[in-house]
């Protein structure tokens, strides 16, 4: 049954008569029917005819689509106005409208829709699908649906609008209206048009939530300056903003859209909108994955280890790093393009992590390989831990972005054991460092640390070491394991940094003491879950 009514007769005959192309038609006539777009557009194009009773003999010229052969003249003039076709690069490259002949029709390609711009004729047909397929196909993704977006000259903004004053204007005469939101969106006609066809040809469904997309970026540089009036009527809806190389986004043109006045409009530009000689270019065709997570726990033996890259002025000071030593193997078994690393705490560089390690988590951008087995993690994770002695990861397993959040949830209010091998410039006894075992629920005033003063805010942070057990080796050494709220500096608890930590081990045994060693021996964060050898 044919998309159209009686009542749709006079619009569809004023906008195919202006240059506008069926499926255009279609949307101004509030066609809400998906598969009406879908049909070929040579049929789309028969029916209009047979639906407007089109007589052949007295016209040469339907929808401003050219139904006769054009004459020599026409044909030397159109000679490089281009349509475009996709290169290796999966942009495209322009070629002559008037060369794009259906030979076996005996009819030269339809002329550019003054609407849409060709986004709903050139771009809608399987050569174009297939060659989208190819550029996909050829990026090496691993993927089992799709989401499918485009982005739109912001100029068709302005175009749809004039089309749009032009259809209210007639629907007027009869006694109808037309409100601007009735009208099908440009994006809504193209991907139930192309929706099923990508899907068909890739084998995988759509998929609003897929993790994978496929984006097309379009422009049309012939009409560019379409919009630029407005910035004129409207100044204020026009401001640079960071990161935008235009003024004119389209945002920014719906908004002027909205608040000129009709009048106003129709003074700077045509209704119905002029017919361009070049269709669209799709100047970028790009593919890209959702990130994917990877957690786990990491043991770190070394004291000469920082936990990310150490570089001060852009000179690196040390190799190495827990993060490059963990994600290397990530980026290269995911093939993602970046990574970005977080974990529950940090430790310095001299400070060992033992027990059951502290959790990290680490984002990979972009991977072209989402899919690993419980097995293969395993096989990852003994790899990671095969290639260093530094460190050693378990419990790797991939998690949601969401789940990350258990990392970070209450994070000063989870407990952190230590040990510290602890100096005094004093003789002590035995008897002495005993009173540190009594202390529970010690409450300390850490100021900011001098030496993390660069990175921080200048603060004072309450803090709380809930136990600590000492150990003595002799009159100048002891151990101290403490157990505290995370978030404590334990080496300034030890040795007072300068009076900036109040109370500390100095202060509360009368002496001062400094520490030589620190190990994390529990970071209390109960994730990620633990994972079966």
């Amino acid at each position: 049954m044919f998309a159209l009514t009686e009542k749709n007769k006079s619009i569809a005959q004023l906008l195919l008569n202006t240059g506008t192309c069926p499926r255009c038609v279609f949307r101004f006539c509030c066609v809400g029917l998906q598969a009406s777009y879908r049909h070929p557009y040579k049929d789309l194009l028969r029916e209009l005819h047979e639906f407007l009773e089109y007589n052949k003999e007295k016209e040469d010229t339907f929808c401003g689509e050219i139904i006769d052969p054009p004459c020599k003249r026409s044909r030397l003039e159109n000679m490089g106005e281009g349509a475009e076709d996709l290169n290796q690069n999966g942009a495209l490259q322009e070629t002559s409208v008037a060369d794009d002949v259906d030979v076996t029709m005996g009819n030269p390609a339809p002329k550019v829709c003054n609407v849409c711009l060709g986004i709903l004729q050139k771009f809608c047909e399987m050569d174009f699908v297939k060659k989208v397929c190819q550029k996909v196909n050829s990026s090496d993704y691993q993927f089992t649906s799709f989401v499918f977006s485009v982005s739109l000259p912001p100029q068709l903004s302005v175009r749809e609008h004039a089309a749009w004053l032009l259809v209210k204007e007639e629907m007027g005469k009869q006694g109808l209206s037309l409100a601007k939101e009735d009208i099908v969106q440009l994006k809504d006609a193209y991907k139930w048009i192309i929706h099923p066809l990508f899907s068909e040809e890739l084998g995988v469904p759509v998929d609003g939530k897929s993790l994978f997309e496929v984006s097309v970026v379009f422009a049309h540089p012939e009409t560019d300056e379409d919009c630029h009036f407005l910035a004129t009527v409207c100044p204020d809806c026009f401001k640079p903003a960071k990161n935008k190389q235009s003024v004119f986004t389209r945002m920014a043109i719906i908004k002027a859209l909205d608040k000129i006045k009709e009048e106003d409009f129709r003074k700077h530009f045509p209704c119905p909108p002029r017919s361009p000689t070049r269709i669209c270019a799709a100047l970028e065709i790009e593919c890209t994955n959702g990130a994917i997570f990877v957690a786990g726990r990491y043991n770190k033996y070394s004291r000469n280890l920082p936990q990310t890259p150490w570089i001060i002025d852009g000179e690196r000071k040390l190799e190495s790093s827990v993060e490059e030593l963990i994600s290397e193997h990530l980026m290269t078994a995911f093939k993602a393009d970046s990574f970005n690393f977080s974990s529950s705490g940090r430790e310095d560089v001299d400070v060992r992590t033992l027990g059951n390690g502290r959790p990290f988590a680490i984002e990979l951008v972009n991977p072209h390989r989402i899919h690993f087995t419980a097995k293969e993690m395993k096989e990852l994770q003994q790899k990671i831990n095969n290639s260093s002695d530094k460190i050693k990861v378990r419990d790797l397993q991939l998690v949601t972005r969401e789940a990350i959040g258990h990392m970070k949830e209450g994070e000063e209010e989870k407990t952190k054991t230590y040990n510290a091998l602890i100096w005094t410039d004093k003789a002590i006894q035995k008897e002495e460092i005993a009173i540190l075992d009594d202390m529970k629920e010690l409450k300390i005033d850490q100021k900011t640390p001098l030496r993390v003063l660069h990175r921080r805010p200048l603060a004072v942070r309450s803090r709380v070491i809930h136990t600590m057990k000492s150990e003595y080796i002799d009159d100048h050494h002891f151990r101290l394991r403490l157990k505290t709220q995370a978030g404590t500096y334990i080496k300034e608890f030890v040795h007072g940094d300068f009076g900036r930590t109040k109370p500390n081990i100095g202060f509360l045994l009368k002496r001062t003491a400094d520490i030589l060693e620190l190990d994390v021996e529990s970071v209390d964060v109960d994730w990620p879950p633990s994972l079966n050898d």
